[in-house]
């Protein structure tokens, strides 16, 4: 899949105000600071699609792309930022555990996580909740080009040591960086077949 056209649709607080359910849709979350916003931007090849911040915590709202007239792309709020409220930090949550939970043309969420860390609490807590509700989603591996292969390849196996602990199988992985590219060449094949499994629908 080519990205000829993203075109920025709507940001809300409220689910029910998302756009109509006509077309699948791809969410995207993470801890703030994770490069969510640089990921989406080379994901789309357009430098200020999504909002960059050297402050993290920007988003701050559920904010819809439209992609090639095709297919939704929805930014959501980092959790985890420590310098907001912690009732804002839960007002946050609630607001994106209830759009993931209900959206129901929402395809797959890529939960990106930052490969330079050992596996972190929040990650581990949100794919727990996705799995327990069997949400479909992917770990998106952030900025691999700041690490090492030998120091990347054994952050992903913590990751899935840990994940073996409760999980049968894991999700999808795929490794990327917003600063080479690498990665967003699979995401898009991602979506690619999703879209053709929710045509056949």
């Amino acid at each position: 899949m080519k990205i000829k056209e993203a075109v920025f649709i709507i940001s809300n607080t409220d689910v029910e105000k998302c756009p109509a359910p006509d077309r699948p849709e791809y969410a995207f979350i993470g801890r703030s600071n994770v490069g969510k916003s640089s990921l989406i931007n080379a994901l789309t090849k357009q430098n200020k699609l999504a909002k960059t911040s050297s402050t993290p915590g920007k988003t701050q709202l559920i904010n819809h792309f439209l992609i090639n007239d095709e297919w939704y792309l929805c930014d959501l709020p980092g959790y985890g930022y420590a310098q907001v409220s912690k009732t804002e930090r839960e007002k946050f949550m609630k607001m994106v555990k209830k759009y993931i939970a209900s959206r129901e043309n929402l395809m797959n969420t890529f939960l990106l996580v930052d490969i330079r860390h050992e596996p972190l609490k929040n990650d581990l807590d949100f794919m727990q909740w996705m799995g327990e509700r069997g949400l479909p989603f992917c770990i998106v591996f952030t900025k691999s080009d700041k690490l090492g292969q030998g120091k990347a390849s054994k952050h992903i196996a913590q990751y899935k040591r840990k994940l073996k602990e409760t999980w049968e199988e894991f999700p999808p992985m795929i490794i990327t960086s917003s600063e080479t590219r690498e990665g967003c060449k699979d995401i898009l094949n991602y979506i690619d077949q999703v879209n053709e499994y929710f045509e056949k629908q």
